[in-house]
């Protein structure tokens, strides 16, 4: 697939930037598959005195997008646009959506032999197994049979049936990863087991493109994914201690904002079923999945997490939802890295509950 060429002058034009920074996090799931060879976009806007440049990209099924003080670096369109390349090649390596891609040779072949991995890929798949390890089996990056078998693969949810669903469980469980430290291999000790990262790949890419941007001396700036996964390094306005405000909506009334979190030299992801669901027989039953029950996960509106890595934000905001309130919270008690904002329904359902872990007060902020 060729590149698409651009220039400065192309990348300025498009959506103000500081919407798609008020809107961080206000979605949850990414957008409809989009053609992931769609020539960066940019923007400028300004905020107050100081100007904010956007670069974005269709990716890994929703926008990722690169936020730059203006005028800030000599060199921060060129540094951009290697970022969002770099996401591409990732998305090469990482999807389930390409048969072409290294996650869906371990699908094929890992039951069979051992398949040697990039090291890039095999430290992601070994940090995965981790975090499922202690989250309990929360997180579980071999979920791919369940997602299947609930149709939302192909975005068709429905109940499947009990020996389906037996069978498909029956697939999962990142204890049956055996992973080579020495030879970065990897190989499925159960027959039929896939992997799918769906819930910490975006995660994992905006880390390799923040190192990225680090490498070639950009230290003021915001990524995000989808407006689901964001990382922040520096300060908005290259400010010594201010870091990034961005916004998390209130589930039950979407164009309100409920509350703002700064994030200072941290990532976040939230997680929720919001757009990803089907009803049957009058029940809800959104996308994701408890590794450990089989069954969709309920009695959370939407779960942030706060986490040194992108990828550790992306892996606890799906477990933090499935854990539910008083799991999550014992998780953050022990690892003061990592923080969390959960919303829930109360007890009559009409009105959200909020949550809260590892946060210090300058960190977040309830609104109006």
């Amino acid at each position: 697939m060729s590149r698409p060429t651009s220039n400065r002058r192309e990348f300025l034009q498009g959506r103000a930037a500081a919407d798609a920074l008020a809107a961080a996090i206000d979605r949850v799931l990414p957008a409809p598959q989009a053609d992931p060879s769609a020539a960066p976009a940019a923007s400028e806007s300004q905020d107050g005195d100081r100007y904010l440049v956007q670069y974005a990209r269709q990716a890994m099924a929703c926008q990722f997008a690169v936020l730059l003080n203006a005028g800030q670096y000599d060199e921060g369109a060129e540094s951009a646009i290697a970022a969002l390349d770099l996401v591409e090649q990732l998305e090469e390596q990482l999807t389930v959506y390409r048969d072409t891609s290294e996650v869906m040779l371990v699908n094929r072949e890992a039951a069979a032999r051992e398949v040697v991995l990039e090291p890039g890929v095999y430290a992601l798949l070994s940090n995965a197994v981790r975090m499922a390890r202690e989250t309990g089996g929360a997180f579980d990056i071999t979920a791919g049979p369940l997602v299947k078998t609930w149709g939302f693969y192909k975005r068709a949810g429905a109940i499947p049936s009990e020996h389906d669903l037996q069978t498909a469980l029956a697939r999962v469980g990142s204890q049956h990863i055996v992973l080579d430290d020495a030879r970065h291999t990897i190989h499925f000790a159960k027959p039929g087991m896939e992997l799918n990262l769906g819930a910490i790949g975006k995660g994992y890419a905006l880390d390799r493109s923040a190192q990225l941007l680090a490498d070639a001396g950009v230290a003021d700036f915001l990524l995000h994914g989808g407006q689901s996964s964001v990382l922040a390094r520096g300060s908005r306005g290259g400010a010594a201690t201010g870091g990034w405000s961005v916004g998390l909506r209130d589930p039950l009334r979407p164009e309100r904002r409920l509350a703002e979190i700064r994030l200072r030299d941290r990532a976040l992801a939230t997680s929720g079923a919001t757009h990803q669901f089907f009803r049957h027989q009058g029940k809800r039953y959104g996308h994701i999945l408890d590794p450990r029950t089989g069954w969709p996960a309920a009695g959370v509106f939407s779960s942030t997490a706060l986490a040194p890595t992108a990828a550790e934000a992306d892996a606890l905001s799906t477990a933090f939802y499935t854990m539910g309130v008083e799991a999550a919270r014992a998780f953050c008690a022990d690892r003061a890295e990592i923080g969390m904002v959960l919303l829930y329904p109360d007890k009559q359902g009409s009105s959200v509950e909020v949550a809260t872990a590892g946060l210090e007060a300058g960190d977040w902020r309830l609104l109006d």
